[in-house]
């Protein structure tokens, strides 16, 4: 019986050998975790990224060369993530396009955020923006993440703008805080002379509220409207403090119009 058993063992390993033997060399290297070509490239082949170029070493994408919009280094980036055999992404693309100063930069991204989302809540947003050598920061609150996202949508495509930090803070859900922004709303746009800032929505007082606590922000015309707004605020019921940051902007003063004399 023990010389059956042996010979039974033998022609098993044989056979495992030969199975081992006839396993593609492209599964075993799968098996070993060796790398994969990756299609990066082919994903990179649009006309935005005509000017990029990419290598990947081990896993890690390298994106250099230039593009004419922040918005689509962000989608380079996406794309080289999703290739086959990419474990991380090494973003060194520039942005080319116009160069604009920063006080411009400013000025046109500040004017294109107050009319985004007209009618839909953009009175509750309260969102900051600096601009510093054409990377530009978002900070401030915004009333939901559609308000946050349609502010990073429009600075990503704006012409000029060369990187972009993500500070904005986005309120907490809460029926109670919803409750005192439309109060305060009324409250304070309710107020006879203060409908000219509701006329023009690049000029509203911004309502931002957290848990109960309130912040105004924004310009009016003169120190009396300022303390008008903050007392209209507070004294909505519910209300738990009230922090005044409106400022009031300067006057333009006209300048008397000069008639010419004729000389006989």
């Amino acid at each position: 019986m023990t010389w059956m058993s042996n010979s039974r063992a033998a022609l098993l390993s044989v056979t495992l050998a030969g199975a081992l033997l006839s396993i593609p060399l492209a599964a075993l290297a799968s098996e070993t975790g060796s790398p994969q070509p990756s299609d990066a490239a082919a994903r990179l082949d649009k006309k935005q990224f005509e000017n990029v170029k990419v290598s990947v070493d081990q896993g890690i994408a390298t994106l250099t060369g230039t593009v004419d919009l922040y918005q689509y280094k962000v989608n380079a980036e996406k794309r080289a993530r999703k290739s086959k055999g990419v474990t991380s992404v090494h973003n060194l693309i520039s942005v080319a396009g116009p160069v604009i100063s920063d006080q411009q930069l400013q000025d046109k991204l500040q004017e294109k955020l107050a009319y985004d989302r007209v009618f839909l809540g953009n009175a509750f947003n309260a969102i900051t923006l600096g601009v510093r050598n054409g990377a530009v920061t978002l900070g401030g609150h915004a009333v939901s993440y559609n308000s946050r996202d349609s502010a990073l949508d429009l600075v990503r495509y704006y012409p000029g703008v060369k990187d972009m930090t993500d500070e904005i803070q986005v309120d907490p859900v809460s029926i109670f805080d919803n409750r005192i922004r439309i109060q305060v709303y009324r409250s304070v746009y309710g107020y006879p002379t203060f409908t000219k800032y509701a006329m023009n929505p690049a000029k509203p007082i911004r309502i931002s509220v957290q848990n109960g606590n309130v912040s105004l922000y924004g310009a009016v015309d003169s120190q009396a409207d300022k303390d008008i707004a903050f007392m209209r605020a507070n004294g909505v019921a519910g209300v738990f403090s009230v922090k005044n940051f409106l400022y009031v902007a300067p006057q333009e003063t006209k300048k008397p119009k000069v008639e010419k004399v004729e000389k006989n």
